[in-house]
């Protein structure tokens, strides 16, 4: 993304603080303006002073009380400055990581499913910090030189145009110079951008499945990965570097020859004077070398925050690239869904990749109430379909209805309030028991929670711990993963929705407790539609219909003791199974 445009998307999220950011501008003005008129006047106080008997002590008190008023004012427009600029930086940091945590929520499964968790998270932390310090602070700074250079430009022609000219001469060298480094930069930070993001994503991948990686002797390979990374981020960032150490000699050496080149002609105009009518007194002299000083400085400052404003412009198109992504269509218009529980795929298709088809031509009617397994081998499109029912995923073609009324035409937020869901893969939040099992439920009471805990024979452990259910915990430690799901579980009893989807929810707890939670689930599913998705055969043969998927379609449907007695797919799978367990018995 090109700067320009990066910028124009930026001003919205200064217009709120546009008061302060023209606070701060006119502080930054001032400040300039006040500075730039303490040379004269000291230059004009040294003219009080020149020759024996010459000097007026009252004119010359008078010029220093101006200097000592002016450099006040400056100190109190800098205290201005910096304060509203703080105040700026903080409110766009605020509403930019606000607009990513916002789109983040709005935008389809697929999106993450098809990104590291790490190079977003750095999007939203890093880069968002890096505009911050890097873009805004920096051009502060940039401003305030800029309302220099031209002020010391403006007062250099007033004082004497050919010492003026000479400067204004010079000046295309330190533009050229700027340009250099600017050029170089950019495209060295937003490569590293890129590579750091790759970095973050690596280091939380690793840091999260640290006990499989550990399990499975992967550190090794790891560590190649994290190497290779970051052998390129240091070749990145060592060109990134090269180009911002050029800033200071670069720099330093134009103003000295700026300054070389004013210091001689300007002397030679003070001592032989009456070139084309231009003199210079000592005073002007020594205000001229001040101002000549201060022209050059604003440019070795503008140089030096040029690296951070060029990575701060990386940052921000990565920003603006990700809060462009294309998200779901909003629906806060539609209806709400009020569900009773009936449900109906009718000539569905759908794939995740347009040359591989999943589901085609889907058809299936679940009645109200009625328990329905789905099974079949890795990749026959059981999640699919559960997605597509919580529209996770948008149907390439077909409907899918609820009572009659197609899920595109109701809110997401209600379809999906409809369902309670158990996934194998648990989820738990940064605060205590009773925050992370009232998740979808945050006005519950505690003995509505311990009631849920208790169904889903979660209150034992929970009891154990050292606040009970006032206990912090977070996802990754101190409980297992069987402790974990059991939460989970108990989210769902503490709703009682409609309708149900148990994705392996059984999958990592012991074969007692798992026995004790399909009692449970047998009393919470009375009455409710509900999908049980399962590998383990054992635990869906009360379902009242079971539907045997095979390459994204249902090959089989019926019973448990129907798709025994047809010696079909089913058959074969319970059968192998069976067997599975009767071998690991005996041994």
């Amino acid at each position: 993304m090109r700067k320009t445009q990066s910028i124009k998307l930026l001003i919205p999220y200064l217009k709120k603080d546009a008061p302060k950011f023209i606070l701060a501008t006119l502080a930054t003005l001032i400040s300039v303006a006040f500075t730039l008129t303490v040379p004269i006047l000291f230059g004009l106080a040294i003219d009080q002073m020149i020759g024996e008997g010459k000097v007026t002590l009252e004119t010359l008190s008078y010029y220093l009380t101006l200097a000592a008023g002016c450099i006040a004012i400056v100190c109190f427009a800098e205290w201005v400055k910096d304060f509203m600029n703080a105040k700026v930086v903080a409110g766009v940091t605020l509403r930019l990581r606000n607009a990513c945590a916002d789109k983040l929520h709005r935008m389809p499964l697929k999106y993450l499913d098809n990104r590291a968790v790490g190079d977003t998270v750095g999007v939203v932390v890093a880069d968002v910090e890096q505009v911050a310090d890097g873009l805004l602070m920096g051009f502060s700074q940039f401003l305030s030189g800029m309302f220099t250079i031209v002020g010391t430009l403006g007062i250099l022609f007033f004082l004497n145009w050919i010492v003026a000219l000479a400067v204004f001469c010079l000046t295309p060298i330190s533009l050229l110079v700027a340009r250099f480094i600017s050029k170089g930069a950019y495209s060295s930070f937003t490569k590293q951008a890129e590579i750091r993001g790759k970095q973050t994503a690596l280091m939380n991948e690793m840091v999260s499945g640290l006990k499989t990686v550990q399990a499975y002797g992967y550190e090794e390979t790891a560590l190649r990965r994290f190497n290779e990374i970051n052998k390129n981020l240091k070749r990145v960032t060592f060109r990134a570097t090269f180009f911002s150490s050029l800033t200071n000699p670069l720099t330093r050496f134009v103003n000295a020859l700026i300054y070389a080149c004013v210091v001689t002609l300007s002397a030679f105009l003070c001592i032989g004077g009456g070139i084309l009518g231009a003199t210079l007194s000592v005073g002007m002299l020594s205000g001229i070398l001040t101002y000549a000083n201060q022209y050059t400085k604003p440019f070795n400052e503008i140089t030096s925050v040029l690296a951070e404003l060029q990575n701060a412009f990386a940052c921000l198109g990565r920003i603006f690239t990700f809060l462009g992504e294309q998200e779901e269509v909003s629906d806060q218009e539609l209806p709400a869904l009020t569900a009773e529980g009936e449900i109906s795929v009718e000539n569905v298709n759908f794939s995740y990749h347009e040359d591989k088809p999943l589901l085609q031509d889907f058809n299936l009617i679940v009645q109200r109430g009625q328990k329905t397994a789905i099974v079949g081998p890795t990749g026959c499109g059981k999640t699919t379909l559960i997605n597509l029912l919580m529209r996770f995923y948008e149907v390439n073609s077909g409907v899918i209805k609820v009572d009659g009324t197609p899920v595109d035409a109701v809110t997401r937020k209600s379809l999906r309030e409809s369902y309670g869901m158990v996934l194998q893969d648990t989820w738990i939040m940064q605060g205590t028991v009773h925050e992370n099992v009232a998740l979808g439920k945050p006005d519950a009471t505690r003995e509505e929670v311990e009631k849920a805990c208790r169904l889903s024979h979660a209150h034992g452990f929970i009891s154990r711990l050292p606040n009970g259910y006032d206990t912090e915990i977070s996802d990754g430690g101190g409980l297992s993963v069987g402790e974990r799901q059991l939460l989970c579980i108990a989210r769902v009893m503490l709703l009682r929705p409609p309708m149900l989807i148990l994705d392996e929810a059984t999958s990592s707890v012991d074969t007692r407790t798992e026995k004790r939670i399909t009692d449970a689930f047998h009393i919470l599913m009375e009455g409710k539609t509900s999908f049980i998705v399962a590998h383990r055969l054992s635990t869906i043969q009360q379902a009242d219909r079971i539907l045997v998927m095979k390459g994204g379609n249902v090959i089989e449907q019926g019973t448990h003791a129907e798709l025994l007695a047809k010696k079909g797919f089913y058959a074969e799978l319970y059968q192998s199974q069976f067997e599975g367990e009767n071998v690991c018995a005996n041994t």
